[in-house]
Order: C-alpha cells, then sequence, then structure tokens
C-alpha cells in the first residue's frame, strides 16, 4: 500500500493561487490513476481532479477551467495548482490512490 503526504495548503484570498503537492512514496511510474479529494467543514468528501499514467486528467465540475492537475514521475509527486479561490474551495484536500489517502492538508480561502 502506498504512503501519500500532502502538503501546500494554507490560507489565501478570495481570487488567489495555491499549488498542493502529493509526494508518493514508492513512486507513480507504476501507478494508474491518482486522485485528488476535498472535504469542506461539515461535508462528505468530493471528487476534485485525477491524472492517470498517461496524463490524461478530469475535474469536477467545480475545478475544471480553475485547477490543473499534473504529475512528475522523477519526483514521485502529483501537483494540484489551484487558481481563482474562491471561499467555497476551502476545505481539506486529500491525496488517493487506490484504498491509500494522505492525512490531507487545510485550503481556507478568505479574505
Amino acid at each position: 500500500q502506498e504512503h501519500l503526504q500532502e502538503s501546500g495548503g494554507g490560507l489565501v484570498q478570495p481570487g488567489g493561487s495555491l499549488r498542493l503537492s502529493c509526494v508518493v512514496s514508492g513512486g507513480i511510474s507504476s501507478i494508474y490513476v491518482i486522485r485528488w479529494y476535498r472535504q469542506a467543514p461539515g461535508q462528505g468528501r468530493e471528487f476534485v481532479a485525477s491524472i492517470s499514467r498517461s496524463g490524461y486528467s478530469t475535474y469536477a465540475n467545480s475545478a475544471r477551467g480553475r485547477f490543473t492537475i499534473t504529475r512528475d514521475a522523477a519526483m514521485n509527486t502529483v501537483y494540484l495548482q489551484m487558481n481563482s479561490l474562491k471561499p467555497e474551495d476551502t476545505a481539506v484536500y486529500y491525496c488517493n490512490e487506490q484504498d491509500s489517502w494522505g492525512k490531507g492538508t487545510l485550503v481556507s480561502v478568505s479574505s
């Protein structure tokens, strides 16, 4: 089972940007799909974006056009670039690969 470690969260004003990182122990070259999810206070966990081994990416409607998911096999890392952030993007963001989850990184969007 892979170990996933997220980082990059923080407090940002509306309209700002953040880049989240997910480092995967053991490397990502053999992993088919890695996903980002988020969980807002009092809400369930929801899908944000995914990227396949070939680089094919998918996005939730709420993320499409603002977020970009990429992967760097040399760094064993998957990134989530988040632009034009909104208060409703406030959540703990999690990295996922099959049954493995990281502990999450908190993103707060507030003026």
